[in-house]
């Protein structure tokens, strides 16, 4: 019984001396179990049946928004883990399987996001690989974030995160013998430009570059926004709404922010008629349905009872053209829309309003 006295006398003092710390705005030092730390390089030192887990001592901030781990050894199994895990992370579990944590593992290219189930993610790591890990920190007050992964350089995937008082703070987990890595946790990563990329912003110069980005053919007109023109539909950072045909829009998912990734694709029934084996000869002869009507948005449904179908039934000779548009945003579904198809069919577009807006097109993400 006294045993047990003492080491709850000997926790309270901890937890006191925690808060005492968090107080006077001293930083909390770096924490590590099952691990040998020699200057910038971790290794193993349990059985391969328990987790060791290092957990810096300061959160990612606006400063310092990026760090990476380089793979020395993938030891027994590779079970290696990088991510964000908050200041009192458990240190016997890899990175990602509690919550308010996520990390990339090597072993299986999974992302880990608060549960001990991964999700198919990126590649694949091994001996010699560098890990990076980073947040888009330009909303992180309002307690939600991006995180991102690199790969040699190179983005993998991001995914949005809540982010607690305390910040998101740099974590490396190891599940085997022989694995040893080493931690830059100042590192930088700048965005290697490639062909199928391209930085665009709001100045007329830069957007006569992008010749192969447009919308219902080369008729849309310029001074307008994607969605405000017949046979247009966009989804507008600004105010999460959804255009379509219209300048007025409909509300559709949550606003957008630096970091966000915004993408759009369509699905194609299987009996689409392809160009030249329908009937659409006059582009005067699309009728532009009310926006409501074919609105299906994933994270804002309701119970209420859809609206009679002659709001969104199209004219008999126009159903083979008919496509379903949908909008994501950091690889998440926001909702439908179904649309027809217009002569000369759909291109990818973006579209700005205000100096300084600038933005990253990847005409080919890798998405499933």
């Amino acid at each position: 019984m006294d045993d047990i006295n003492v080491l709850h006398h000997r926790c309270l003092l901890n937890l006191r001396r925690r808060i005492r710390d968090i107080r006077d705005g001293r930083p909390v030092q770096e924490r590590y179990m099952r691990l040998l730390k020699d200057g910038d390089t971790l290794s193993y030192q349990g059985n391969s049946e328990e987790v060791g887990c290092y957990v810096a001592g300061h959160p990612l901030s606006k400063g310092n928004c990026y760090f990476e781990v380089t793979i020395v050894d993938t030891g027994v199994r590779g079970t290696i883990a990088v991510g964000l895990v908050p200041k009192f992370y458990r240190l016997d579990h890899q990175p990602g399987w509690l919550p308010y944590s996520v990390a990339y593992h090597a072993d299986n290219g999974k992302l880990y996001n608060g549960n001990p189930v991964g999700q198919q993610f990126g590649p694949k790591c091994a001996r010699g690989d560098r890990i990076g890990c980073g947040i888009h920190s330009e909303n992180i007050e309002a307690g939600f974030t991006t995180v991102f992964f690199t790969k040699n350089g190179k983005e993998v995937g991001s995914v949005g995160v809540p982010v607690s008082a305390e910040g998101l703070f740099p974590a490396v987990g190891m599940h085997s013998m022989g694995e040893e890595v080493k931690v830059d946790l100042l590192a930088e990563w700048f965005l290697e430009e490639d062909d199928s990329m391209m930085m665009v912003d709001s100045h007329e110069d830069d957007w006569a570059r992008l010749y192969d980005v447009r919308v219902s053919g080369t008729d849309y007109p310029r001074n307008r926004h994607p969605g405000w023109s017949r046979g247009s539909v966009a989804y507008h950072a600004d105010d999460g709404k959804i255009f379509h045909g219209s300048g007025f829009g409909d509300a559709f998912g949550p606003r957008c922010f630096k970091g966000d990734i915004m993408g759009c694709g369509i699905m194609f029934p299987r009996d689409y008629i392809l160009d030249g084996e329908g009937d659409i000869d006059d582009w005067d002869q699309l009728e532009v349905r009310p926006a409501q009507a074919g609105v299906q948005n994933v994270l804002y449904l309701n119970d209420e009872e859809e609206e009679d179908e002659d709001g969104e039934e199209v004219e008999q000779g126009q159903e083979g053209r008919k496509v379903t548009v949908f909008f994501t945003r950091n690889g998440k579904l926001m909702g439908r829309r179904e649309m027809v198809v217009p002569p000369g069919g759909l291109y990818p577009t973006v579209g700005m309003l205000s100096s300084g807006e600038k933005v990253k097109v990847d005409l080919h993400p890798l998405s499933g």
